[in-house]
C-alpha cells in the first residue's frame, strides 16, 4: 500500500498520523524502517502562448514530458515561454497536446533523484513491502518514506537468511553439580542487587530446540510467534530494503548507493519511542535507559540479552566484550596497587636510594651541559631516586609475568563467553552471508566495463564475470604504501621535534640567572614536553583517522566487511605508532646515544643529546605513559565523545532550519513524530572508534605495565564511565543502527592477540634495558663483596678527568669551593688511570650479557606459561559443547517423530479409504464412478488429501 494522497485528501493528513509515532495512519501497521530525503519542487509554469526569445544554448539538461515521461530523440520544438532564461515550455512535434519542460541543471539533478526514488520505492513494493509517504506540499523541505514489512515478507526473508527459530520441542539445560552448583548459587545471591531490573526468561532450566526457519515446517515452530520479534524485523527489513534491482534509472539500486548519491539523506529503523517522558508506557528503549544508560546504575551488570534484542548481535557482542574486559581489570588493578604499595613500604629500606640521598658520599657529577652548567652533587637527585623505587622494584617483574598471563586468560575467557552467547543467541553454525558490492566498487566496475566495451571486439566472450583486478587497484595500493610510510615518518618527525624542544629548552633554562629555575630544569622540561607530546598525539590521531578512511576508499574494496577490515588495520597501524612512538623512545633510545664526557654526541652545533635522570629513565617513562594514557582517556575518549556528537547535532539542526523556507504550514502537526525525532539524532557510523580506543588502552595496560603498575587501575576507572557513556550515546544520541548478525568480534580478536604477545617482548626489554633490575641483581650476586647492595651507586658511576674536557666546554664561574679533579658519570667504563681509559669495562659486558639472557629467559618462560594456560582452558565450555551435541540429537529425533506421526496419519487415511472400497458390492465401473463422485464431495476430501501426501 503506497501513499494514498489524492486531490482533496492532503489537508489534515498529518493530523491523522499515529499518536505513538510508530505506526502508519491506520494505527495498525508498525513502521519498521524509514527513508528520509530533501526535496525541491520546480516552480509553477506559466500558461503557454506568451512569446519569448530563443532559449539559451546549453541550459537544458533533461527534457521532461508533462505527463511524467522523458522525451527521447532529437526534436525541433517550438518555444512557448521562458522563465528567467532557465525554464521553457516547448510543444513536442508529432504528439499534439504534450509539452516538454526544459530544466536548469539544478532542477535536472533533482528530477533525476526523484526518478531514482520512484524506481527504488517501486522495487520495494514489488518485494512485498508496504510504504507510506509524506506529501511534498512545500517548495522545498524534508520528507519521509515509512516502510512496513508484512508477515509474508518477513517469513520469506527469514527462510532466505536461515534464521534459527524456536520449535515446540523443549529440553532441559544441564546444570553444574556438586560444589560448582553451590558456588554458583552463592554468587547469584551475592550479586542479586547488582542485576538490572529487566524482564528475564521465566524458565531458565528449559530451552527450545532451534531450527532454521522454514515456511513448509512452520507447523512445528512455536505457535505463539505470530510475527518474528522486533530484532528480526529490523534485520530482515534492512536486508530487503538495502538492495533492490532496478532497470529504468540505474542497474543496481542499493540504499547505500542512493545515500552516497544524495538521493536519500538517511535510512534507519525507528527507536521504540521516547526514553524519558511523562507517559507511563514502558518500552525497551526506556528500559535500557533506566537500567543501563545512566551513570547512576554504574554498579549494575549490563543487560546483554536486552541489548542484543534491541541493537542486534554485533553491538551486543561489543558491550559483552567491554564488560568482560572491565571485569578482568579488577584483579589486575588490585595486584597493581599491591605492587605500588610494596614500593612505598620498601622505599625506606632501599639501600641504593639511601646511598644516593646520603650527602656524605659527595658524588661530584659531570656537568649536564657545556659551559653554562656546573658540577653537581648526586644527592640533589634524591627525590627522583626515591620516586623511581616506587615503580622500579623486584615486584614489577612478578607483575609483568602476571599481566602477560592475565592477557592470555582474558582472551581465553572471551572465547568461552563468545561461544556461550552464540549458543543462547542461536548463532551456532552461522554462515557468512554474501554481501552486496559497495557503491564505489560498482561505479569503478561500471567505468571499467564501459572502457572495455569500446575496446573489445564482437568475438570476445562476455560470459566471464568482470571484476576489479590488482592492476586496477595498483594506483590505490601505491598511494597507500607511500602515504602510510609518510605518515609514520611524520610521527617520528613529531617525536624528534619534541626531543629538539627538550634539548633546546633545557639549554635555555640552564642560562637562567634564577637559581630555582636552574634547579628545576629537568622537571620543567619533562612536564612541558609530555603535555606538548599529548597535544601532538591527539591532533595526529584525528588526522590519521580521516587519512586511513580515505586510503581505504581509494583501494576500492568490494564489500563493506573487506572495507571495514582494511580500515581497521590502517587506522590501528597509524594510531599505534602515533600513541607509542614517544614512549618507545623514552624506554629504549633515550640516554643510549649520549656518548661520554669529552666525547659527547651533538644533535645540532652546541646541543648535546639528552640523558636519563640519575635514577634512570624508568621514572620518566612512567610519567610519559601516565600523562598520555590519562590525557587520551579524559580528552579523546570522554570529552570528544560527549561534545562532538552534540555539536554535530546542533549544526545539523541549524542547517535544516536554514534550508527550509519560513512559510506557514497548516498541515504540519505540532508534535513531532518518532521518525522526525530520530532524524535529528547522530547517524551510527560503526563500532570501529569504540573498539579502537579500547584496543589502544589495552596496549597501555599490557605493553609497558612494568613501568606503570597503576595503569590497570586508571583503565578500570575510565571503563566504568566508558560503559555508561557508550550506552547513553547508543540509547539517546544515535539513530537506531541496522541489526547485524555476528558470531564474533572479527579482526579485533587477532589484534588483541598480537598485542598480548608483543607485550611479553616489550616488558622483557623494559625490565632488562630500562630498569636497574639486572644491574642490581648482577652487583648483589657477582660483584658485591658481602652479597648486599651497599656500594651499588659507586659501582655504577665511572670516573672522568676534568682536564680532558674540550676547550670551551668547561663550566664557567663554578660554585664548587674545592677544585674538582675528577667528576663521575653513569656508565660502565674504565677509569682515566687505566691503560684502556674510557673504554667499556668488563662489568659492562657482563651486565649486557645478563640483560640479553634475561630477555630470552623471560620471553620463553612467559610464552610457555601462556601456551599452557591456553591449552588448559578449552575454547568451548564443556556444558555448552554437551548442550550443542544434545540439541543436534534431539532435533533429529524430533524430526523423525514428526514425520512418523505424519506418515501414520496418511496411512490411517489410506486404510479408511480401502475399507470403504472393499465394503462396496457394485461393479468396477460403479466403484470408479463413486470414487470420482467422492473426490468431488466434501466426504471424499480425505481421499484427495491422502493421495497428495502419498505423492509427497
Amino acid at each position: 500500500i503506497i501513499n494514498n494522497y489524492v486531490d482533496g485528501t492532503q489537508g489534515g493528513a498529518r493530523d491523522e498520523a499515529s499518536p505513538s509515532g510508530l505506526h502508519f495512519r491506520d494505527s495498525k501497521r508498525k513502521v519498521d524502517y524509514v527513508l528520509a530525503y530533501h526535496y525541491r519542487r520546480r516552480l509553477a509554469r506559466h500558461a503557454p502562448g506568451a512569446a519569448s526569445p530563443e532559449p539559451t544554448r546549453g541550459s537544458a539538461s533533461v527534457a521532461l514530458v508533462s505527463n511524467g515521461g522523458t522525451g527521447k530523440g532529437r526534436a525541433e520544438p517550438r518555444q512557448q515561454q521562458q522563465d528567467d532564461g532557465q525554464r521553457a515550455l516547448w510543444e513536442w512535434p508529432g504528439l499534439p497536446g504534450l509539452e516538454v519542460v526544459e530544466l536548469s541543471p539544478l532542477d535536472a539533478l533533482e528530477e533525476e533523484r526523484r526518478l531514482q526514488r520512484e524506481e527504488y520505492e517501486h522495487n520495494l513494493l514489488e518485494a512485498g513491502l508496504e510504504i507510506e509517504k509524506d506529501p511534498e506540499n512545500k517548495i522545498q523541505g524534508l520528507s519521509f518514506v515509512r516502510i512496513h514489512a508484512p508477515w509474508q515478507v518477513l517469513s520469506r526473508e527469514a527462510e532466505f537468511l536461515k534464521i534459527k527459530m524456536p520449535t515446540k520441542k523443549m529440553y532441559e539445560i544441564t546444570e553444574e553439580k556438586g560444589i560448582l552448583k553451590m558456588l554458583s548459587e552463592i554468587w547469584c545471591k551475592l550479586t542479586e542487587p547488582l542485576q538490572p531490573q529487566v524482564p528475564q526468561q521465566e524458565n531458565t532450566k528449559m530451552k527450545n530446540l532451534s531450527y532454521p526457519f522454514s515456511r513448509e515446517k512452520i507447523y512445528f515452530m512455536v505457535l505463539t510467534i505470530v510475527k518474528i520479534p522486533g530484532l528480526l524485523d529490523a534485520l530482515l527489513l534492512s536486508h530487503v530494503a538495502l538492495c533492490c534491482q532496478g532497470e529504468k534509472v540505474v542497474k543496481s539500486l542499493c540504499i547505500s548507493t542512493l545515500i552516497a548519491n544524495n538521493v536519500y539523506d538517511a535510512a534507519y529503523p525507528l527507536h521504540d519511542g521516547e526514553y524519558e517522558g511523562q507517559n507511563d508506557d514502558m518500552n525497551e528503549r526506556k528500559l535500557l535507559y533506566q537500567e543501563w544508560a545512566r551513570y547512576g546504575v554504574f554498579y549494575k551488570f549490563q543487560p546483554i540479552d536486552l541489548i542484543r534484542k534491541y541493537f542486534g548481535e554485533k553491538i551486543g557482542l561489543y558491550f559483552a566484550w567491554l564488560g568482560l574486559y572491565t571485569e578482568f581489570l579488577i584483579p589486575s588493578s588490585v595486584v597493581g596497587i599491591i605492587v605500588f604499595l610494596y614500593g612505598c613500604i620498601t622505599i625506606e629500606s632501599d639501600i641504593p636510594s639511601k646511598e644516593m640521598c646520603d650527602q656524605s658520599n659527595a658524588f661530584t657529577m659531570c656537568p649536564l651541559c657545556d659551559k653554562f652548567c656546573d658540577y653537581w652533587n648526586l644527592s640533589s637527585a634524591c627525590a627522583t631516586a626515591r620516586a623511581s623505587h616506587l615503580f622500579d622494584n623486584p615486584a614489577t617483574v612478578f607483575f609483568s609475568i602476571f599481566m602477560a598471563l592475565w592477557a592470555t586468560m582474558f582472551l581465553e575467557q572471551w572465547k568461552r563467553l563468545q561461544m556461550r552467547l552464540s549458543y543462547f543467541w542461536d548463532l551456532t553454525g552461522l554462515e557468512e552471508e554474501e554481501e552486496h558490492p559497495r557503491p564505489e566498487y560498482e561505479t569503478k566496475l561500471l567505468q571499467k566495463k564501459l572502457k572495455n566495451k569500446t575496446i573489445t571486439t564482437e568475438n570476445s566472450s562476455e560470459n566471464e564475470k568482470e571484476k576489479l583486478t590488482c592492476s586496477d587497484r595498483l594506483p590505490g595500493y601505491a598511494a597507500n604504501f607511500g602515504l602510510i610510510l609518510f605518515m609514520i615518518m611524520l610521527t617520528f618527525s613529531a617525536v624528534f621535534g619534541v626531543i629538539v624542544y627538550r634539548i633546546t629548552t633545557a639549554a635555555a633554562l640552564s642560562f637562567s640567572t634564577n637559581e630555582t629555575t636552574r634547579s628545576n630544569v629537568r622537571v620543567t622540561v619533562t612536564a612541558t614536553a609530555v603535555i606538548l607530546n599529548l597535544v601532538v598525539v591527539l591532533i595526529l590521531d584525528e588526522i590519521y583517522g580521516a587519512v586511513a578512511k580515505w586510503l581505504t576508499e581509494i583501494e576500492i574494496p568490494k564489500t563493506e566487511k573487506t572495507f571495514e577490515e582494511r580500515l581497521i588495520l590502517k587506522a590501528f597501524l597509524l594510531k599505534f605508532v602515533n600513541s607509542y612512538a614517544s614512549i618507545f623512545y623514552v624506554a629504549f633510545f633515550k640516554g643510549r646515544f649520549v656518548g661520554r664526557p669529552g666525547r659527547y654526541v651533538y644533535v645540532f652545533e652546541g646541543y648535546r643529546m639528552e640523558e636519563c635522570a640519575p635514577g634512570g629513565c624508568l621514572m620518566e617513562l612512567c610519567i610519559q605513559l601516565s600523562i598520555i594514557m590519562l590525557g587520551k582517556q579524559l580528552i579523546q575518549n570522554n570529552l570528544f565523545e560527549i561534545g562532538i556528537p552534540k555539536l554535530k547535532k546542533l549544526l545539523r539542526k541549524l542547517k535544516d532550519e536554514r534550508t527550509e523556507l519560513k512559510e506557514m504550514d497548516t498541515n504540519q502537526s505540532k508534535d513531532p513524530q518518532q521518525w522526525d525525532l530520530d532524524y535529528i539524532l547522530e547517524p551510527f557510523t560503526g563500532l570501529t572508534p569504540e573498539y579502537m580506543e579500547m584496543i589502544i588502552q589495552f596496549g597501555f595496560v599490557t605493553l609497558f605495565v612494568a613501568s606503570f603498575p597503576l595503569a590497570p587501575l586508571f583503565a578500570l576507572l575510565n571503563n566504568i564511565i566508558e560503559v555508561r557513556l557508550d550506552a547513553k550515546k547508543f540509547v539517546t544520541e544515535l539513530r537506531r543502527p541496522d541489526t547485524v548478525r555476528a558470531k564474533d568480534i572479527g579482526i579485533w580478536y587477532n589484534i588483541l592477540s598480537c598485542i598480548g604477545k608483543l607485550s611479553v617482548i616489550i616488558n622483557a626489554f623494559v625490565i632488562a634495558v630500562t630498569s636497574d633490575f639486572i644491574p642490581r641483581l648482577m652487583y648483589q650476586y657477582a660483584f658485591s663483596q658481602n652479597g648486599t647492595m651497599h656500594g651499588f651507586i659507586n659501582h655504577t658511576l665511572s670516573y672522568f678527568n676534568v682536564s680532558q674536557l674540550k676547550a670551551g666546554t668547561q663550566p664557567e664561574n663554578s660554585l664548587f669551593a674545592q677544585e674538582v679533579s675528577f667528576c663521575r658519570f653513569k656508565d660502565y667504563r674504565e677509569p682515566p688511570w687505566s691503560p684502556h681509559q674510557y673504554e667499556f669495562s668488563k662489568q659492562y659486558w657482563a651486565v649486557l650479557s645478563a640483560r640479553l639472557a634475561f630477555v630470552i629467559l623471560f620471553q620463553n618462560l612467559v610464552m610457555f606459561l601462556s601456551v599452557l594456560v591456553d591449552w588448559m582452558i578449552p575454547d568451548i565450555p564443556k556444558d555448552i559443547s554437551e548442550q550443542i551435541k544434545k540439541e543436534k540429537t534431539l532435533l533429529v529425533d524430533f524430526f523423525l517423530k514428526e514425520e512418523h506421526e505424519k506418515l501414520k496419519l496418511i496411512e490411517s487415511f489410506i486404510t479408511r479409504d480401502k475399507r470403504k472400497h472393499r465394503s462396496g458390492t457394485k461393479s468396477k465401473r460403479t466403484r470408479a464412478a463413486s470414487f470420482s463422485q467422492g473426490h468431488r464431495s466434501p466426504k471424499g476430501s480425505f481421499t484427495s488429501f491422502s493421495s497428495q501426501h502419498t505423492v509427497v
